[in-house]
Order: C-alpha cells, then structure tokens, then sequence
C-alpha cells in the first residue's frame, strides 16, 4: 500500500502567498479562524490537520492546486461532499483541494441529460431535477457527494430500475495529475471512462458530470419492521423474494435500534430487523404488489407515496454531519443458515441507537451490467452488506468499534471477499485488490498511463503498474 504521510515540511509562506495569487478562492490555513470549521467532515471520527484548504469556485482553481501540490510535492486530498467513512477527503499535513465551490445542476429536457458539479450534493441535484419529473440513481442520505458517490459506484433505492449511479454516467470533464484538463466518454479517453465508473478517485479530479436522468416523480415506500427475533425468517423470505420482485421494487434490509422520533414511543430503544422499501411503479398497483411484504406481518409499517426526494432524505435526520462512525463491508452472494444467524446475533447487540447494518440488493438492472464493463466488479453478487458503528459522544467510539469488527469478523468468512469501495475505510491494499478483483490489473495500468506518480493515493488507492 502506498503509504498516506503527512508533508514532513512546511511550505514555504511565499509560495503559497504567490499561489492564493492564481486563485479566485480561498486559501484557508491553520492560522485561519475558520479553520477547525472547514476541516471538520461528515465523521467526527476523523481529526486530521491539513497545511492547507484551497476553496475552488472553478476549474482554474483546481488546475492550479494540482500544480502546487505536484511541484511542492505535498500530499493531497481531494473533497467533495466530505461524506467517506474514512475521511479520505483530508490528509494530515497536506493540501486539502476542496470542490464545495463548484455546484451548478443543469437539465436538459431534450434528452433529459443533467449536468453536475464536482462539489454538489445529491440533494441539491434531486431538487433540481425533481421540478422536470426526474430522477438519477443515488444512494440513501441526500447530504453526500456526488463525486465520491458517483465514482465508488452509487447503490440505492433505484439500483434494480435504473442501475447504480455509474451506469448512468455519460460523461465527466476532469483534471488530470499533470495538471491537463480533459473531457472523457465513451469515445474520448474510453480507458480513463471506464476507469472512473467505480475505480474511485485514483484518475483525476472530476470538477463536472454528466448523467442521464430518468422519468420519476414519486415512489411508493417506507419502513417495516419485525422484531430481531424474526430476524433470520425474515432474511430468509426476503432473500428469496427481493431478486424475482419486478424491479419497480426495491429495499434495504437492515438490523437495527429505532432511535427515537418519527417513530412511535412504544417501539424507541428496541431492536429490529427493518426493510426500507422504494416502489417506483403504479401507486395504484401499490397494494397488490406489497401484498407477500404485509403477509409477514410486519409489527410496523408506514408505506406511502411521496416525493422521490422525500425518500432520499428519510434518514438525514438521524444522521446529520459531526456523528462518530465506523464502517466494515463486503459483498455476499447468497444469505445462508450461518450468514443469517450470525446478523440475529449482532443484531441483537447493537451497542447505540444509531448503529446498524444493512444489504442492499445487486439485481434487477444493477446486474444486468457485465463484471468487466465497469471497474465495479461485483455484478454477480446478491447484496452490498455495510455495518457502521455510529454515536454522537467519541467516549462510545470503541464500543462501536468492537460491535462493528465482531460483526464483520463473524459475517466476512460467508462473504464474497471483497466490499464495495465506498463502504470501506482505509483498509490497506489487500482490501482493495480485492474489491476490485478481475479488473484491478486493467486499473493499474490506467493508472501508471493517466498517473505514474501515484500524485491522487489519498483514496481506496490503486498503485500504478510497476
């Protein structure tokens, strides 16, 4: 693995006065009062001091923060929505180029294309594309990022519809590490494009996307729940049933605490096994089809037609920026006897409210993409598992910790071997190798051709071809 280091020397102060000289953003030092501000993350977990912020507004910006970077060699970090698990939107000691300056949505009715800015949220861009009757495949919580979502891979409510957020990816103009600017598609730089749909941020700097977008304006769903005891029932039915559903029908699995509200008094502090359910079909078919889900008799449900942005933003609530978390993951082709009890099992000790584990479905339009058309090499698999260990208060971070090992350590040798990139913290290289399996070659070689220096190695880091 190529080690992620702090910059062993500070840069010189005239250098960087001559270079904020470039910028039409802001450079933020440790100096700065806004300093501890800017470098705080979606994961409290995360304490690392950078040299340096640069604050983009354009893509003059960021070609300018890569040169300095390469010819001061100082390590880099790149951040979008500051969402990873890891925080690998900062590095210690280094230079932050930050992309929350460059937002802009813009949709295109004649071919409902939707253009993005590296720095947007996925609230923003479901807000703007909302008013058109419009949707693009995303993940669960609104306030993460579209870069480091998109380039992971994107799994979400509408995985078995319309694919993962890669799938739905038509274009991206980018910043390369030599500090050239590029736009990259199915006929231009075809290698770097197949690259960026799930090889992360390793390639470049993407400052814009371009997506296609599909007609959607509401969505039948919600939660159920049963109790933990029914846990392995419940995995058993649902496995059996989420992977022939028509693919208008989709939901996550989880193990879970109800935290407090929304949900009703009688069920706060108690442990479930939980479906959260998005039906992008007929609402007036919606009875029939949730017909086997409500034959489980679930102890609770709250099913409705909403807004596709409603959905989107269920849990941002219960999960605003400044938590500590904790991530492990893996892919699982298949929720056997031994995987099922061991999710009753820990799902029984869950150690805070807001602690959970979930699977998300890989089927339906997801799989239906070959293993090799795209870096994410997991298409064959049935679920993307992730279990976070999640509080308010760090004097809990090694009780959600130990939870969230035990966890792993009791599912993973069940597991597929790999997990899906953006559930995973810094796990080192073997982790890696192995979350990309077939085509890790493929990507070190695109690697050493777009980024023999390895300059971008703060991520899931795919090292250059040797």
């Amino acid at each position: 693995m190529t080690p992620i280091t702090a910059s062993k020397k500070k840069t010189d102060s005239s250098k960087i006065k001559e270079f904020s000289s470039q910028l039409r953003g802001k450079i933020i030092t440790p100096s700065d009062e806004d300093y501890d501000r800017t470098r705080k993350v979606y994961n409290a977990m995360i304490d690392k001091r950078p040299e340096l912020f640069v604050m983009c507004t354009d893509v003059a910006d960021v070609i300018a923060s890569v040169n300095f970077g390469r010819e001061n060699k100082i390590a880099v970090a790149i951040r979008g929505g500051g969402h990873n698990g890891g925080g690998l939107g900062l590095c210690e000691g280094g230079l932050v180029i930050d992309l929350s300056g460059i937002k802009f949505v813009r949709v295109d009715t004649s071919d409902n294309t939707v253009r993005v800015g590296g720095g947007n949220l996925w609230g923003e861009v479901d807000h703007a594309t909302h008013a058109f009757g419009l949707a693009i495949p995303a993940g669960i919580i609104s306030t993460t990022g579209v870069g480091g979502l998109t380039l992971g891979g994107g799994v979400g409510y509408l995985s078995r519809k319309y694919g993962l957020t890669i799938d739905n990816l038509l274009e991206a103009d980018m910043v390369l590490a030599d500090g050239s600017f590029v736009t990259v598609n199915k006929n231009n730089h075809k290698d770097l494009f197949w690259a960026i749909r799930g090889g992360g941020g390793n390639f470049g700097i993407v400052t814009s996307f371009k997506f296609q977008a599909h007609e959607l304006k509401t969505v039948f769903g919600g939660p159920t729940l049963w109790p933990i005891e029914r846990t392995e029932e419940i995995m058993e039915w649902f496995d059996s049933f989420i992977h022939t559903a028509p693919e208008d029908v989709n939901g996550f699995i989880a193990t879970l605490v109800i935290p407090g509200p929304p949900f009703p008094e009688e069920l706060h502090s108690k442990q479930f096994c939980g479906i959260v359910w998005c039906y992008t079909g007929d609402s007036e078919k919606a009875t029939e089809v949730f017909k086997p889900i409500m034959e489980k008799n679930p102890i609770f449900q709250h099913l409705e037609k909403i807004p596709y942005p409603a959905i989107q933003t269920l849990f941002d609530g219960l999960f605003p920026p400044g938590l500590q978390w904790y991530w492990r993951a893996d892919f699982f082709n298949e929720l056997c006897p031994p995987t099922r009890a061991q999710h009753l099992k820990f799902g029984s000790q869950i150690p805070t409210p807001l602690s959970q584990m979930h699977l998300y479905p890989i089927s339906g339009a997801a799989s239906r993409v070959g293993k090799e058309e795209t870096p994410w090499a997991y298409r064959d698999a049935k679920y993307a598992g992730v279990i976070v260990g999640v509080d308010k208060d760090p004097a809990n971070n090694n009780k959600i910790k130990q939870w969230c090992k035990e966890y792993w350590e009791g599912l993973h040798p069940f597991s597929a071997g790999g997990a899906y990139a953006n559930f995973m913290m810094n796990e080192g290289e073997e982790r890696v190798k192995a979350s990309y399996r077939h085509n890790y070659d493929r990507l070190t070689q695109i690697k050493k051709r777009y980024d023999p220096e390895n300059f971008f190695r703060v991520n899931q880091n795919i090292k250059p071809a040797g």
